[in-house]
């Protein structure tokens, strides 16, 4: 098992975030990616459909013979991960189990912004989990539906991206956040602006380096790091291809993707 690959899967593919993470903090885990681009996106669909989606993306990963599977989405995570947990026998792990780990490691952090698409906020699974282990915190959820296509552009400099940012943060500032959390694994392409419009003063915390964190302290904890005599190899499996895929790619690895493979569900 400890040579077995991590298969991550997400609606499209801005789970790739999670993917570079993960290559950055385990170079030596092989990754099998899954992109249901087919059907992208997830959150406009019913929860029954989004755990069926779901279950067929863990069941192609599993195929796969991978030791262990991330649900690198957020309406995923949301509306499938317990499911998923009770029909498979090897570890899955979700992204919103990770942000609410790193939010709650600052002891101080009482006053919480969120920032997602409408079908993680719809959920309310992040103020649902937060407040559960933490009493006395405010949070402010802000559903930001117009980032992602905006990421997806490269528009992350665009004065137009900043204006719609400043829309949406000005009135969680207003309230006097402590912190940021980026519940969409789009959204760590945005910290660099983030960082300079916010200030010092809000901790931003993102689901995709969280989540490799997570997945690197549940390995320890399992005996299932790879071998650390080699250099990790990745697979990119779509459910649907385009050019502006493989572009969408290079922009979230950070660096030109191996060969984009065709799958089918």
């Amino acid at each position: 098992m400890k040579d077995g690959a991590l298969g991550i899967f997400d609606s499209g593919v801005g789970g790739l975030t999670v993917v570079r993470a993960v290559q950055e903090l385990l170079p030596s885990e092989n990754i099998v990616y899954l992109g249901d681009t087919a059907r992208v996106p997830y959150g406009s669909k019913s929860p029954e459909t989004i755990r069926r989606f779901a279950d067929e993306d863990a069941r192609h990963l599993l195929g796969r013979d991978v030791k262990a599977i991330v649900v690198a989405c957020n309406t995923a995570t949301a509306h499938a991960l317990p499911f998923l947990q009770k029909q498979y026998h090897i570890p899955v792990i979700g992204v919103i189990e990770a942000g609410v780990e790193a939010v709650l490691a600052d002891r101080t952090a009482m006053r919480i912004g969120i920032i997602a698409t409408r079908g993680t906020i719809a959920s309310h699974a992040y103020q649902h989990a937060l407040a559960l282990r933490r009493t006395g915190m405010m949070i402010v959820e802000q559903s930001t539906p117009l980032l992602v296509p905006l990421i997806e552009e490269n528009w992350l400099d665009h004065p137009a991206t900043t204006m719609i940012l400043q829309s949406y943060l000005q009135p969680m500032l207003d309230k006097g956040i402590d912190t940021l959390l980026l519940a969409c694994t789009h959204y760590p392409l945005l910290v660099p602006l983030l960082k300079k419009m916010i200030g010092a003063d809000v901790r931003i915390v993102d689901s995709a380096s969280t989540c490799a964190l997570h997945l690197r302290n549940e390995l320890e904890r399992l005996d299932m790091l790879a071998s650390q005599d080699r250099q990790g190899i990745l697979r990119i499996g779509l459910t649907d291809l385009s050019d502006q895929f493989e572009i969408l790619a290079r922009q979230f690895l950070h660096k030109s993707p191996p060969r984009i493979e065709r799958v089918e569900l």
